[in-house]
């Protein structure tokens, strides 16, 4: 199987003005240099798809993309050096999101540009005649697109210039957005059933779309489009439509659907399955693993083809936001963690070195996020038979002051003037609060607002006592480096960003059981036999996240098997907030959350609130309520966008979702 290998260097299909973030790229584009009949050769077709794949590392893993997906929600809140996008975003009385802060702008301008390109190949590929299977990959990445547009702003412009669906090459500064039941029918499953037929159970290349990637994007289709009918707590759309299926089905219909296609790709899974332990999935070295079934890549070999940069601070010509950093805005500044080079007077040295040798726990510091106190008391409230908080997160750091080699040490002397070796722990964060912390860093000296106890070398700071300075790393997206050449860890993260899983069709299908879909047994019963019901989905996932191979925090190998324990732990009946919670288990900090929340209008509901501290160690979190208005549901269109087009105020006030005038 050939490589899919990164992104093609020659510039993409033209792309009409108003979908574009700068007019002097448009004069620069592909079609100066490239007629549309080079897409009509293998070649050319071929060419086009590498660069839609390349085009997913400037949303996947692009950081304020990924705070848009997050902050805000019962995962995250805005950490201590955030800027006004990371605080907008937070809705919490620091501002709101509107067209100029929203960094869903990410997602606008990027998803025309492949929707566009998509539409090129599909009209010149199909005119020459071109295998479908080639021409298949260009449908799924607009349907996808399609999808993730109108999840994101409702309504959106189905013609681009040439016409409904149509390739365009002239630049216009006008727009119409169609209705969300449009862009569903007209667009989303129109092109992702086309995939499905199409595509190859196989991967033509490696990290290539499949059937199956199409089948999970189309059943996750049907499933938000059958909420979006239902609407069970009047949240408004735009442009104004009713709530009615131009194909004449209701919302059972399409949960029917969402639930058959996730389970016809369960039973027919090809060469995708759940990894054996949750640790396996996240795990750098496992990177590419067969549960991934869409990733956008990254590699530490070429700047060029990474669009990072991979040495230094030294960034990539033209990458234009495709850097892979989204773990640096949820790291806090552990290298500030001091210890005490003699041990008998406090003689403050560094105990931690920031460097990507150092392991997949030691991203980048950037601190523009912060974790809520309810992750870690409610969502990840088991952390000991199930291994998915010890999987997500760094709960301990290490010492690392003697890969730096300008430092002689080999013991340094933490709380209670007890020894610290290389790798022993510095900071811990403690399940609960066991009493006793003393916090006045007046005799070892943390650097941090962290805590001691006595009898112990490490600083402790308690889950329900973290704060927007102190807080667990998110071990799963952590970097890791193949080569040498580690250059501190001013690096992008050179991992590929995972964005499509298998794991995910468990829980399209159970939450479509839940709301009303008829169920029938898996086929395919790996790792466990499935009644299909939404517990007996469930509880695969569930019976995974109680294999244990690794314990993260220990670092040390842990065999244990607690399947059958966190099966018997699943409540009898499953309703959406449990699963929304175990997909909040499965997948924090992956961009999912917004869109969940969003999806089944729980968003107000489940982060309405939440708790943080002070600072660490805080007798009281602070209770933090945020201003979840029901027009927030959309966002907004960018400044960018509007700036571009012709016409009136009035006119651009139209094509604004409203609230964000």
């Amino acid at each position: 199987m050939k490589i899919l290998y990164k992104i093609l260097t020659i510039a993409v299909i033209a792309v009409l003005s108003i979908f574009m973030g700068c007019n002097d790229i448009l004069e620069e584009t592909a079609r100066d240099r490239f007629e549309p009949s080079f897409f009509q050769t293998e070649e050319g077709v071929r060419g086009g798809l590498s660069a839609l794949y390349a085009m997913n590392r400037n949303i996947y893993g692009q950081p304020y993309f990924f705070n848009a997906t997050e902050t805000g929600t019962d995962e995250y809140t805005y950490g201590t050096q955030a800027d006004l996008n990371f605080q907008a975003a937070d809705l919490s009385g620091l501002g709101i999101p509107d067209a100029s802060n929203s960094r869903f702008d990410v997602l606008w301008n990027q998803a025309y540009t492949i929707i566009n390109s998509a539409s090129g190949i599909i009209a010149n590929g199909e005119a020459a005649e071109m295998p479908a299977d080639l021409i298949a990959e260009a449908y799924f990445f607009r349907g996808w697109h399609y999808f993730n547009l109108v999840q994101t702003f409702g309504g959106v412009p189905l013609d681009l210039g040439g016409g409904i669906l149509e390739f365009n090459t002239t630049p216009t500064l006008l727009s119409v957005r169609n209705t969300v039941p449009e862009v569903y029918t007209m667009a989303v499953f129109q092109d992702l059933v086309q995939a499905v037929n199409d595509l190859p159970d196989d991967p033509r290349v490696t990290g290539g779309v499949t059937k199956n990637a199409a089948r999970l994007v189309l059943a996750k289709a049907y499933l938000t489009y059958g909420w979006w009918l239902e609407n069970p707590n009047n949240i408004p759309t735009y442009p104004e439509a009713s709530r009615t299926d131009p194909d004449g089905h209701n919302a059972a219909w399409y949960y029917q659907q969402a639930y058959d296609v996730a389970t016809t790709a369960i039973n027919n899974p090809g060469p995708f399955a759940l990894q054996p332990t949750f640790y396996d999935v996240h795990l750098a070295t496992n990177d590419r693993n067969n549960e991934i079934m869409l990733w956008a890549d990254h590699t530490e070999n070429s700047a060029q083809y990474s669009e990072s940069n991979i040495s230094g601070w030294n960034g990539a010509p033209g990458a234009q936001g495709a850097e892979n950093q989204a773990v640096w805005m949820v790291t806090f500044y552990f290298h500030t963690l001091k210890a005490s080079s003699d041990n008998a007077t406090w003689t403050s040295v560094d105990a931690m070195f920031r460097t990507v040798q150092a392991g997949q726990s030691y991203s980048r510091m950037w601190m523009r996020m912060a974790p809520t106190i309810g992750v870690f008391t409610n969502t990840f409230a088991d952390k000991t038979t199930d291994s998915r908080f010890n999987g997500t997160f760094t709960s301990v750091y290490r010492g690392t002051w003697y890969l730096n080699t300008n430092r002689p040490e080999d013991v340094l002397y933490g709380a209670n003037f007890l020894p610290i070796g290389p790798n022993d722990k510095v900071l811990s964060f403690l399940p609960t609060d066991p009493g006793g912390i003393d916090y006045t860093n007046t005799t070892y000296n943390s650097g941090t607002t962290a805590g001691y106890l006595p009898g112990r070398a490490d600083y402790v700071v308690p889950l329900d006592k973290i704060s927007r300075s102190i807080y667990p790393g998110l071990w799963k997206l952590g970097p890791h480096r193949y080569g040498t050449d580690y250059n501190d860890d001013k690096v992008s993260n050179t991992r590929p960003f995972n964005i499509l899983k298998f794991s995910e069709l468990y829980f399209v299908a159970a939450e479509a059981a839940v709301k009303g879909a008829t169920t029938s047994a898996l086929t395919n019963s790996d790792p466990i036999a499935c009644d299909g019901t939404a517990r007996g989905l469930i509880n695969v996932i569930r019976w995974r996240a109680g294999q244990w191979s690794f314990d993260v925090a220990e670092n040390v190998e842990r065999i244990e098997d607690n399947g059958a324990a966190m099966i018997a732990a699943t409540p009898a009946t499953i309703d959406i907030d449990y699963i929304l919670a175990e997909r909040s288990r499965e997948f924090f900090g992956e961009g999912y959350r917004w869109y969940d929340l969003a999806r089944t209008q729980t968003w107000d509901d489940i982060a309405g609130s939440y708790q943080i501290c002070g600072q660490a160690g805080a007798a009281t979190p602070t209770t933090v309520t945020r201003q979840l208005d029901d027009y927030l549901y959309l966002r907004p269109v960018p400044i960018g966008q509007l700036n571009r087009m012709s016409g009136d105020d009035a006119y651009k006030e139209a094509y604004q979702n409203p609230g964000y005038n």
